[in-house]
């Protein structure tokens, strides 16, 4: 039951209350005198069969959008074992009396209707059911005239979601036709029967008509029977209207932050924006204020976070440490969207040192950008503005501005011969803070023409395109000489031509008397791309790491197919060649992929030159596959393997044991050091003229204990060094209706520096209540330990 979600203390009056009125809104059949009859009703077998009713729709849930929302005017049915009914009198019902309205019904031992008073009276046993809620009294009384009614010695429990409670009594009254509702000693626990560990309880709960709250007078919180947390008055929501008022708070240790305590308070302001402010306070660092302002308008949806941390007593170079994001995404008229990406932190150390939603310690710079994009049949055309804040102790980065970039696409198909035309165009301006980098001003279009050709079993795709760009450079040989060779203007044509074809076959196979389906689906590509002279242009091949917006691709299996290298348009790769390649996959008889795997390779009819000598005759060869066993049991590879160097240039490979609580998995990743050094900027620091690739073996598990316990541990090993990179343990206990867990972490603070001589520890502590919305559940505290690593299900197969 949060404090800003919904009161089912509260709902639970308006759900009782008013259905027993309407469903003892019944006179006799009879129009004697006085009459005794059996009463039976074909119409409801169910009710009348000799089975137990109460039995049979006990703890039945019926989903909230299967409940007729005209309960009220469903016909009413009900049987007893007797009726004696006097006119103007009374009339009693007795013996399993059952009621049933649509979903609700209702059972006693006795009902009488006193007339002309026409006041209705349950005793004995009373029961009621709505589909979502059970409830148990000693008795029901209800006035038909006033709808005046009261339950008392009430007990329910939730049938659709964990919750249940009780009261001495529940009363509604009818004032000037409103109705108000009350609760008198009510609870409300999502512990299971006979388990005290916690519950909420108020003395008195109010709710005026249709009010979207209720206030409860003298609320508390109880653990094991013992009040710990007490207001004399609480208002909450018991509708889905939103309410202003505060979150649950949540209590945390770390040895990074010490004692934590958080209290978000959440303001409603309006029904399209509100503000959640979140104080924490750590013993160890000082004051943290957190807000999250979110809105929806006609311009689109977005939200604005701001942190701000006064005076952090554990690192005190820094004085007032601060983050702020905006984050925007809209259509405008249906053809115009906008989308803002900007944040901003006081510091370089920022995320290193605070606990942050803002981004992570992995980030080496901060995102700022803002696009307007218009879109139509034939259009789409993007402004985009975009910056970086680098996270740097000297505050210079080495990325690339965009400012701006005016990029279009023209598209027309269905023209003759079943032809699509295409032409991607733009204009963009690169800046950047590196001096002894270049600017540029550049202009691009692409032509391109594609025939598109398909069957069930075969489809080939052929395109023609034509790549054009015209540079405006800026530099200073002052700065870096080895820019000595750019052109200040320079023009570039690019003829390309491709043909793209596949196949399918499948057929029918068993193995170890298990039926699959197999598909095997080959795949030819040839690829002609002229060779130019771009050594004027600033580009990752001619100027190592260089270019504006380029760098080059992985040639993973897909990748081999693709008709660019490198991304960007600063290089074109020059090709003549095929790439040839096969994907095969099996599947079960419920059509579920259980493995594929695919193999493909390229071979050069030119072969491509790199630092001045000459490349084999084919590249390397690439390898995907999966595995998934009866769900149980994954695995998932890649490589890329020059058989000319004898080498494996990328690979990278995870096997999962999943079953229930259980999960074991393996992972390494490699990339070798002669591959990052000819292709892209090697990060890895030189030591004695070498510089190590990557080299990572990763294990992350977890098991239970016993039914209430699971430890969870990640370990991360740097291979080149033999050294750890970072390590988790954490043990969770968890009950049907609280948790608690504790975790340590450990991890190098500089991952890059290969001495891993610095490492951070951290203890976590966390405890949460179970079942409540607003409630923060263990795993998502704000303090995560300083993980970059962890587990991750990278298993993609169709299932």
């Amino acid at each position: 039951m949060s404090l800003t979600s919904h009161s089912l203390l509260a709902t639970m009056i308006s759900l009782a209350l008013y259905g027993p009125a309407m469903a003892a809104d019944i006179t006799p059949t009879s129009g004697d005198s006085h009459n005794q009859k059996n009463i039976a009703d074909p119409a409801n077998n169910a009710i009348n069969s000799n089975k137990n009713p109460i039995a049979m729709v006990r703890g039945v849930c019926i989903p909230e959008k299967d409940r007729k929302q005209d309960t009220n005017n469903e016909p009413i049915h009900i049987s007893a074992n007797r009726v004696e009914a006097q006119q103007n009198t009374a009339a009693v019902y007795s013996g399993d009396v059952v009621v049933k309205q649509g979903t609700r019904t209702i059972v006693a031992d006795k009902a009488t209707l006193q007339q002309p008073a026409n006041i209705v009276t349950a005793n004995g046993n009373v029961f009621y059911q709505d589909g979502g809620m059970d409830i148990d009294a000693k008795s029901l009384t209800s006035d038909l005239n006033t709808k005046d009614a009261q339950m008392n010695d009430a007990v329910y429990q939730m049938t659709c979601q964990a919750g249940r409670g009780d009261a001495k009594l529940i009363e509604r009254r009818n004032v000037d036709g409103t109705q108000f509702y009350k609760m008198t000693d009510g609870t409300y626990t999502t512990c299971p029967e006979n388990d005290k560990s916690w519950r909420f309880a108020a003395g008195s709960l109010d709710r005026d008509g249709d009010s979207p709250f209720a206030d409860l007078y003298n609320a508390r919180f109880e653990v094991l029977d013992v009040p710990v947390f007490y207001l004399p008055w609480l208002r909450v929501p018991v509708t889905d209207q939103r309410l202003t008022g505060f979150l649950y708070p949540s209590i945390s240790y770390g040895s990074k932050n010490g004692m934590e305590l958080e209290t978000p308070f959440y303001w409603n302001i309006a029904p399209n924006y509100d503000l959640t402010f979140t104080p924490k306070y750590m013993n160890h660092r000082g004051l943290q204020l957190t807000s999250e302002f979110r809105y929806l308008s006609d311009f689109g949806q977005g939200k604005v976070i701001g942190e701000y941390l006064g005076h952090d007593k554990k690192y005190r170079d820094y004085d007032k440490r601060w983050g702020f994001q905006w984050t925007h995404s809209g259509i405008i008229d249906k053809n115009w969207l906008l989308n803002i990406d900007y944040s901003k932190v006081s510091d370089a150390k920022y995320f290193d040192d605070v606990d942050s939603i803002i981004g992570q310690r992995e980030d080496n710079n901060l995102l700022q950008t803002a696009s307007l994009a218009y879109r139509n049949d034939n259009w789409d055309t993007n402004l985009m503005v975009r910056d970086f804040q680098p996270l740097t102790e000297s505050g210079q980065g080495t990325q690339y501005r965009l400012m701006p970039q005016l990029s279009s696409t023209y598209y027309k198909s269905n023209l003759p011969y079943g032809l699509d035309f295409s032409l991607p165009m733009s204009i963009s301006k690169f800046d950047t803070d590196d001096r002894s980098k270049p600017t540029a001003d550049r202009v691009t279009f692409d032509p391109t023409l594609t025939l598109p050709y398909a069957t069930p079993w075969w489809s080939v795709t052929t395109q023609a395109k034509l790549m054009y760009a015209h540079y405006n450079q800026q530099f200073n040989v002052n700065e870096n000489s080895k820019l000595s060779t750019l052109d200040k203007t320079a023009n570039r044509t690019v003829p390309e031509f491709r043909v793209n074809s596949s196949l399918y076959f499948e057929r029918d196979t068993s193995i170890m008397g298990e039926h699959y389906t197999q598909s095997l689906e080959p795949q030819l590509q040839y690829l002609y791309v002229k060779n130019v002279d771009q050594s004027g242009i600033y580009n990752p091949v001619n100027y190592n790491g260089g270019g504006y917006d380029s760098t080059r691709l992985q040639q993973d299996y897909y990748g081999l197919f693709s008709d660019r290298t490198y991304s960007g348009h600063d290089y074109i790769a020059p090709a003549n060649q095929f790439t040839v390649g096969a994907t095969t996959r099996y599947y079960d008889e419920d059509f579920k992929e259980r493995f594929t795997l695919s193999l493909g390779q390229i071979f050069y009819i030119d072969k491509p030159i790199a630092d001045g000598t000459e490349a084999k005759s084919y590249s390397a060869t690439a390898l995907e596959t999966e595995f998934n066993l009866d769900d149980n049991l994954f695995f998932k590879s890649s490589m890329q393997y020059d058989s000319s160097e004898n080498e494996v240039q990328q690979g990278s490979t995870a096997v999962e044991y999943r079953d229930g609580r259980v999960f074991v998995q393996p992972s390494y990743r490699y990339v070798s050091s002669g591959y990052l050094t000819k292709y892209v900027d090697n990060p890895n620091v030189e030591v004695n003229g070498k510089r190590d690739g990557i080299s990572q073996l990763g294990l992350s598990a977890g098991f239970p204990i016993n039914d209430n316990i699971d430890i969870t541990a990640d370990y991360f090993q740097d291979m080149n060094v033999n050294k750890m990179l970072e390590s988790r343990v954490g043990l969770v206990y968890r009950s049907a209706c609280w948790m608690i867990g504790l975790s340590y972490n450990r991890y190098a603070k500089d991952p890059l520096n290969q001495d891993f001589t610095e490492y951070d520890s951290n203890v976590s502590f966390s405890f949460s209540l179970l079942g409540l919305q607003g409630a923060r559940p263990f795993g998502q505290t704000s303090d995560d330990g300083g993980n970059i690593l962890g587990y991750a299900d990278p298993f993609t197969l169709k299932n």
